[in-house]
C-alpha cells in the first residue's frame, strides 16, 4: 500500500464499517474527518483513561490489543467504554489484513459492551510490523476506584486464572513450526488457545463486588513483577509461597523449552488482587467459572519473599520480559 494515512474509501470499507458497537455515552464516535471523541458522564463518575500498545507479536493483534488495554481499566475498578485506535502499518499489508485486525477488534469490543471512538491508521515505512497504540476510556463512581497501590499490611494476595497465558499463547503461535518437532498438535492447539482466557473484566467485576483494595492486571513482566509493583506501589512487604502460584502445563513445558522463566512471562488473562478476605474472593470468582488462589499476604515493612519448601528469596525490581527471549 501506499505510505500515508488509508483512503477514504479503505477507511470506510474495511475499517468504520467494522465499528458497530454503541454506548449512550459517545456523543460524537469515529467517523470520517473527526478529530475528537466526545463522551458524556454524570457527575457522581470518575473518568479513567489507559493506554497500550502491542508489540511483541503480530499474531491476532486486534484482539490482543482490545483486552490488554481493557484489562487495565478493569484493574482499576472501571467500566470500559471507548476505545482509540492508532494503527501503525507496513507497506507489504494488504486490505484484507486490515479488515481482520478491525473485526478482531469489533468481536472484543462487542463482548466487552465498547466502542470504538476514534482513532488513526496509517501505512509508513517506520515500522516492519502492524504495531497498534490502543487507549482504554472507562467510567467509575466516586469512591469506588482501585488502586495498584491500596494493597494493606494482613491483606490476602489472590491471583485469578494462570500466569502465562498471554506469553503462552503468543509463543504457541509464533514458533508452531519448531514446536510441532517436539509437542504434539492437540498440545500446541491448547496453548493457542489460551488467548481466548485473558480478558480480566469478568474477575475485576467479581472482585470489586466482593470488596478489594488492590488489584494489578498481570502483564509485561509476568507475575514477579506485578507482585514487585503492586509491593512497591502499596508500601507493604509480601510473604509469597511459589508452589501456590497457579500455571498450566503447557506454560510450564514450553517455558522448559525455551529455557525461560514462566514467573518473569507476560500473564494478560490473570488478576493480582489484594483483599482482606481472599479466600471468600476465591469462592467466588470459581463460582463464575474463573480459577483463583490465595498465593500469600502482604506484610508490614518492605521485604518481598518468596517461599518455596523452607527457602526464602527476594523478590526484586522488574526486568526484561522473558518473552523477548524467544520472539525478539
Amino acid at each position: 500500500m501506499k505510505t500515508g494515512k488509508v483512503s477514504e474509501s479503505i477507511l470506510k470499507r474495511s475499517i468504520l464499517k467494522e465499528v458497530k458497537t454503541l454506548r449512550p455515552e459517545v456523543i460524537v464516535g469515529a467517523a470520517v474527518g473527526e478529530d475528537c471523541a466526545m463522551m458524556e458522564l454524570k457527575e457522581d463518575e470518575i473518568f479513567v483513561m489507559s493506554t497500550d500498545p502491542i508489540t511483541g507479536t503480530t499474531k491476532d493483534i486486534g484482539a490482543l490489543s482490545i483486552n490488554v488495554t481493557l484489562n487495565d481499566l478493569a484493574s482499576a475498578g472501571a467500566e470500559p467504554v471507548g476505545v482509540l485506535l492508532s494503527c501503525l502499518l507496513p507497506e507489504y499489508i494488504e486490505e484484507k489484513d486490515i479488515k481482520e485486525i478491525m473485526h478482531q477488534v469489533s468481536r472484543e469490543c462487542a463482548r466487552h459492551n465498547v466502542q470504538v471512538v476514534g482513532g488513526h491508521t496509517e501505512i509508513t515505512k517506520a515500522v516492519r510490523q502492524p504495531i497498534i497504540t490502543v487507549t482504554g476510556l472507562g467510567k467509575v463512581k466516586k469512591g469506588k476506584e482501585i488502586r495498584t497501590g491500596g494493597a494493606k499490611a494482613g491483606d490476602d494476595i489472590v491471583i485469578s486464572k494462570w500466569i502465562g497465558l498471554e506469553g503462552t499463547s503468543i509463543i504457541a503461535k509464533e514458533k508452531e513450526e519448531e514446536l510441532i518437532k517436539h509437542f504434539s498438535a492437540d498440545f500446541i492447539e491448547r496453548a493457542k488457545a489460551f488467548d481466548g482466557m485473558l480478558s480480566v473484566v469478568e474477575d475485576a467485576m467479581v472482585a470489586v463486588e466482593h470488596g478489594v483494595h488492590a488489584m494489578h492486571d498481570v502483564t509485561e513482566g509476568g507475575i514477579f513483577g506485578s507482585l514487585w509493583e503492586m509491593g512497591e506501589s502499596s508500601k507493604v512487604g509480601l510473604e509469597i509461597d511459589l508452589r501456590a502460584i497457579p500455571v498450566r502445563q503447557e506454560t510450564v513445558e514450553i517455558c522448559n523449552y525455551f529455557d525461560i522463566n514462566p514467573y518473569g512471562l507476560i500473564s494478560s488473562g490473570s488478576m493480582l488482587i489484594a483483599a482482606e478476605d481472599g479466600a471468600g474472593l476465591v469462592r467466588k470468582l470459581k463460582e463464575k467459572g474463573i480459577n483463583a488462589v490465595v498465593v500469600g499476604r502482604a506484610t508490614e515493612g518492605n521485604d518481598r519473599v518468596l517461599l518455596n519448601k523452607g527457602e526464602r528469596r527476594f523478590l526484586t525490581p522488574p526486568e526484561s520480559d522473558e518473552l523477548y527471549k524467544v520472539v525478539g
